[in-house]
């Protein structure tokens, strides 16, 4: 098994003309905090989680589909006009069974990974839901694996390539080849996995919801395997990654 870690948002942009994702399975990590809503929003009753890029484009979905939510954010914030902003704690309730969603780096890295010529399968991650990504893998045919941290803006975030580097380091070496981007994730995640709280809270988005009073924010997506939750992203919809009787995937 190959490993690759995207460590910067300009690396995503970059996916289109990648030639070396042939049948590759992409988890893409926004740890602080859009996957790790996605996950919360599966686990309390959603179907179908849409992950756009912009305002507008969510807007013109819930023309077409008037029962949905609309979540999000922009500059950590609720988007004006939506029914929620990118906060975890807000989608532990029962919600409609359709949520649309736009955040500043974790949608647009979604649909990245969704258009990149070659991928099979996009998956939401989170340090929430790593033991259901490790046992994925570990029992899956995936032989090209691509790690995407959403980043912040234009920025490497810290609390992804923590992410990454918690699946490069728990798998076992003698199963993966690991890039040179996924030994730097490996060793991140290694120097700072004695107390993860404490790492996300010195991370610039920690320390920016720290400010904002949201340090319930952090220490839940600073859970690790709190769910045994995965969201695969097929034809522009999320939806919980389903185990048949016989422990197969579909």
């Amino acid at each position: 098994m190959k490993i690759d870690v995207v460590l910067t948002p300009a690396e995503i942009d970059l996916l289109p003309q990648r030639d070396d994702l042939e049948n590759a399975t992409a988890i893409v990590f926004d740890v602080l905090r859009a996957t790790s809503t996605i996950l919360t929003a599966l686990e309390h009753g959603a179907q179908e989680i849409f992950p756009v890029r912009t305002i507008d484009e969510a807007l013109a979905l819930k023309a077409q589909m008037p029962d949905a939510l609309l979540g999000g954010e922009r500059h950590g914030e609720k988007i004006d006009g939506f029914d929620l902003g990118n906060s975890p704690l807000e989608y532990r309730r029962e919600l409609l069974r359709r949520i649309i969603t736009t955040t500043t780096n974790g949608t647009v890295a979604l649909r990245a990974c969704e258009s990149a010529r070659g991928v099979r399968e996009v998956l939401a991650g989170a340090l929430l839901n790593m033991s259901a990504l490790l046992e994925h893998l570990q029992n899956g045919a995936c032989e090209n694996v691509l790690l995407v941290c959403a980043g912040t803006f234009r920025e490497t975030a810290l609390e992804d390539v923590i992410a990454a580097g918690m699946i490069c380091a728990n798998l076992s070496q003698k199963m993966v080849e690991l890039t040179d981007a996924a030994q730097i994730a490996r060793a991140v995640f290694i120097e700072n996995e004695r107390d993860i709280f404490a790492a996300l809270s010195r991370a610039r988005n920690g320390r920016a919801l720290l400010g904002k009073g949201r340090a319930d924010d952090v220490r839940w997506c600073a859970q690790i395997s709190f769910y045994n939750t995965i969201g695969v992203l097929k034809v522009g919809a999320i939806r919980r990654l389903t185990r048949a009787a016989n422990g197969s995937e579909a």
